[in-house]
């Protein structure tokens, strides 16, 4: 009997032991997860940090030089147009740089705006670290650029993000007058992200609160907003981009686009989508 009990307590002890192990594995895991978070949450290496066309054809770009207030120095591309009304300012996706996007500046440069595409530090041409607090500084830099070098008033500016860049857009238009806010693929906050595509790391959505919160500034901004989403986007679920419309207040429009794409809804339905911003332009 005695050898049997020592038995039960020599088990139970090697099973706590085991899940010691365990545990405060899995907080390491956590703590190295969040030391490292900056390099997974942007990829400006990926594919090529200087991949794509930087003198595309059909677009007059002209290189821009900003300085953060921070100091950082940052590139982007200035697309005038002569019959423009509006300047959309544009906050690209994760991963690659503007080059990569011209055929989306194209697209909007379709409906006869100015087009200025920011460059976040860190990626393309510009320079520093990515960081969120950062790439908020130069999303500011960027509007000011246009305010105080271009002479452009800020009722005359619509902030558009894709992905990644529309929790940059939402954050800008709670900081500075916009006219209007069009979000392609947005995701509620960086929390629901990665308790979604981290769903086997439990707690992880705790490191990551409060960061990339589309779904909390929406409720601070009246501008009418513009949401654009793929019914089968493979990077943030379709549903994201609904609760995210649910958040915004009116006036508020939810574009639909059937097919399995992310930021390629102006190239898959380009029609559908130009007649959707161009009625959402011409209600501002």
């Amino acid at each position: 009997m005695g050898t049997s009990n020592a038995s039960i307590k020599s088990f139970y002890r090697r099973l706590l032991s085991l899940f010691l192990s365990i545990f405060f594995a899995y907080l390491l895991v956590l703590v190295l997860l969040r030391v490292f978070e900056s390099r997974l949450i942007f990829f400006p290496n990926y594919p090529g940090r200087l991949d794509g066309d930087w003198h595309p054809r059909g677009l007059n770009v002209e290189d821009i030089w900003l300085t953060a207030s921070d100091g950082v120095k940052l590139h982007a591309w200035w697309i005038p147009d002569d019959k423009a009304r509006f300047t959309v300012l544009a906050f690209h996706g994760n991963a690659s740089n503007i080059a990569n996007r011209a055929p989306a500046y194209e697209f909007l440069r379709e409906s006869h705006v100015n087009v200025l595409a920011l460059e976040y530090r860190g990626y393309g041409r510009s320079e520093g670290k990515p960081s969120e607090g950062g790439i908020y500084l130069d999303a500011e830099a960027a509007y000011d650029f246009l305010v105080k070098s271009k002479g452009i008033d800020g009722k005359d500016i619509v902030s558009f993000g894709q992905s990644l860049g529309t929790a940059v857009a939402t954050h800008l238009a709670t900081r500075r007058q916009v006219a209007g806010l069009v979000l392609e693929a947005p995701f509620p906050s960086a929390s629901q992200m990665a308790s979604k595509v981290f769903w086997f790391f439990p707690g992880l959505g705790l490191l990551t609160y409060g960061q990339f919160n589309t779904r909390k500034w929406l409720k601070e901004i009246h501008a009418p907003v513009l949401i654009v989403h793929c019914s089968q986007d493979p990077v943030i679920p379709f549903e994201f981009g609904r609760e995210v419309y649910e958040k915004a207040l009116s006036p508020k429009k939810f574009l639909q686009v059937n097919g399995y794409c992310h930021e390629e809804s102006s190239l898959i339905a380009p029609t559908q989508y130009r007649a959707a911003l161009q009625e959402f332009l011409n209600g501002l």
